[in-house]
């Protein structure tokens, strides 16, 4: 019986699989360069009164899956559910607004929601995201949306479709929820539970419910588009237009509410098969909730795990170029003392070698060498080391090249 076992919904990244993640990883910071944007990390935990006023406390995420917990002060904490509402909450701590504008930063954050496990969604999970204050244009929300599309395509990713809307602002989206609710009273008492608690305080999250009855219920309400202001349809019309400029295709969409309180303006979606893999939007009035002064922002997240899952239904083969250079075959007490002084030459020049600890005979090395995915194998034996002649296998090809001994470090380089 295991002694431990992980909790449900968490993963283990194996060491077989973390090249995937640092392929992602290493392409998702390439790419937020290009555009300008710097890396920002904060706390895996804050005060529960953070998401309560950012996220909104009619969301389900507030409402049913945060983790929260009271700490040895007293003090109620909750680990981070999303990574907006710490960058917001940094920048307005950190001073960030004195810098020059607009303030543009990504990251790469474990979140925890307490939420049934299935595909691609787990307790734990992993978001790539970006965040861009101090820009009230939409040429930033295009920027933005442009980058995201850029990532999923240098990845792999094709089969990709942009929705986007507008949600308009608190004003004119106050119009809309009163249009809403005269439109869902009638059928107010075949709404679940948790809808007919958000018919006053938030209606617009009864068009977010998985419900099936609450989603046939919400068919045919009226769009929000049709209730936004000038500003906001100006806005709107503005962000077409930049990405008509740029040859990006999209659909509006005016089901696309998004599913936190913390949007206004601009909502977007980025779509590949069955799954919505990036979700984003504007946030204008976050920074002013917490506190600080009326602060024009918008940002994605992306998460990681569903990405890789649509890459691998895709067949799309992330490269692994984490596979050693070399391995050596020591045969003997001399030679792999000498291995393991060549092995650690070959390193401090960057040539990734690996040899034996285990004191395997030959045939179990090559097998060793083939399943690690070893470029090359050198056998070392007496002979090789009396000589300082040694030959060289390519794994691939099966050719053998002979060198000397030292000049192994300059044949890797000659390789690269």
């Amino acid at each position: 019986m295991l002694i431990t076992k992980a909790p449900k919904g968490t993963e283990d990244v194996l060491p077989q699989e973390s090249y995937k993640w640092q392929y992602l990883e290493k392409n998702f910071k390439a790419v937020c360069d290009t555009f300008g944007f710097k890396e920002i990390r904060v706390p895996t935990f804050e005060h529960t009164e953070l998401f309560e006023r950012g996220v909104g406390d009619t969301t389900d995420v507030v409402e049913k899956q945060m983790y929260t917990f009271n700490d040895k002060g007293g003090r109620s904490i909750t680990l981070r559910p999303e990574g907006t509402s710490s960058v917001a909450r940094c920048y307005l701590e950190r001073n960030l607004y004195a810098e020059p504008m607009p303030m543009k930063m990504w990251y790469n954050l474990p979140c925890f929601r307490y939420e049934n496990k299935q595909k691609g969604r787990l307790r734990e999970f992993h978001q790539f995201g970006v965040e861009a204050f101090g820009a009230k244009g939409p040429s930033i929300d295009a920027e933005i949306i442009v980058l995201a599309i850029t990532f999923l395509k240098n990845v792999g990713l094709s089969d990709l479709s942009v929705k986007i809307n507008s949600i308009g602002c608190p004003e004119c989206r106050q119009k809309y929820k009163e249009a809403l609710k005269d439109f869902l009273r009638p059928k107010y008492v075949e709404l679940c539970n948790t809808c007919k608690e958000r018919f006053e305080r938030n209606p617009l999250r009864i068009l977010d419910c998985k419900s099936e009855i609450c989603q046939r219920i919400a068919e045919g309400a009226p769009s929000l588009l049709d209730y936004i202001c000038d500003d906001c349809r100006e806005h709107f019309q503005s962000l077409k237009s930049e990405l008509d400029a740029m040859d990006i295709s999209y659909t509006v969409d005016d089901g696309i509410v998004r599913g936190l309180d913390y949007y206004t303006k601009t909502v977007f979606e980025i779509i590949s098969g069955p799954f919505t893999v990036c979700g984003g939007g504007r946030y204008d009035g976050l920074v002013e909730e917490f506190g600080g002064d009326a602060t024009p922002a918008i940002g994605f997240g992306l998460g990681i795990e569903r990405l890789l899952i649509r890459l691998e239904e895709n067949g799309i083969e992330i490269p692994n170029d984490s596979a050693p250079d070399l391995y050596i075959a020591p045969l003997g007490k001399m030679a792999a003392e000498k291995a393991c002084k060549t092995a650690l030459l070959l390193r401090k020049n960057g040539i990734r070698t690996e040899t034996d600890h285990i004191g395997r005979g030959l045939k179990p090395q090559m097998k060793y060498a083939n399943k690690i995915g070893a470029a090359y194998t050198l056998v070392l034996g007496d002979s090789e080391i009396e000589t300082g002649k040694i030959k060289l296998k390519n794994m691939k090809t099966g050719e053998q090249t002979e060198t000397e001994l030292n000049n192994i470090t300059e044949f890797f380089k000659g390789e690269n």
